[in-house]
């Protein structure tokens, strides 16, 4: 009997390493297709928002180092009877949106809340109605990242946590290209005073 709950006591601990080295695993994985895809996307001539030679001279984009880190869990709250408003964007017009939840996770033992919103235009349309839109800036701004922020696409949570995995965040179009396309600027509210060193960097190159 005290062998059997010896070897219980070993296997138990090698199953959940194996179980937590999978999951990491797979995580990463769907980290690098969308690294893959967004480049594939900015490849493309009819999707890419590049533009001349800096369509030309486009090989891929810049990444910071995976980290799982960056990915967590939020505990996420949705926010009753929201209220639909103007968010200014980066040519001075607006956009149409709503506040759809709070999500609060906790990064090297500290807590911080992120607002999430919802297209009032997207959610009209079927393939979008579930889309998710989270605007932030962090302190790589002006430096490894655009000046304006970086966003993440989200899908509406079933349940009351979110994941918010920061290495699939990405520039807005207009970092490449600002004359033809109009951003929403990051709301202050969504301003984190530490570095999120994750998802795609940035070079200032394509204003030039």
């Amino acid at each position: 009997m005290r062998k059997h709950f010896l070897l219980l006591l070993f296997i138990i601990p090698v199953l959940l390493f194996s179980q937590k080295k999978g999951e990491a695993s797979k995580q990463i994985q769907e980290i690098e297709k969308f690294q893959k895809d967004l480049n594939k996307e900015y490849l493309d001539q009819k999707e890419t928002p590049l533009r001349g030679d800096n369509f030309a001279k486009f090989e891929q984009h810049p990444f910071f180092p995976i980290d799982l880190k960056y990915r967590v869990t939020a505990e996420f709250i949705k926010t009753e009877n929201p209220q639909p408003f103007d968010l200014p964007t980066s040519s001075g017009k607006s956009k149409s949106y709503q506040e759809f939840g709070k999500a609060t996770f906790t990064l090297d033992g500290k807590a911080y809340t992120l607002t999430v919103y919802q297209s009032l235009d997207l959610m009209k349309m079927e393939q979008y109605k579930d889309h998710l839109f989270l605007p932030f800036r962090d302190e790589t701004n002006n430096k490894e990242t655009y000046g304006g922020g970086k966003y993440m696409d989200l899908k509406i949570p079933s349940g009351n946590t979110i994941v918010l995995d920061f290495n699939q965040s990405y520039q807005p179009y207009c970092a490449y290209n600002a004359y033809d396309y109009n951003c929403p600027v990051v709301p202050e509210e969504n301003k984190l005073a530490f570095e999120i060193r994750a998802g795609v960097m940035y070079e200032d190159i394509y204003h030039h």
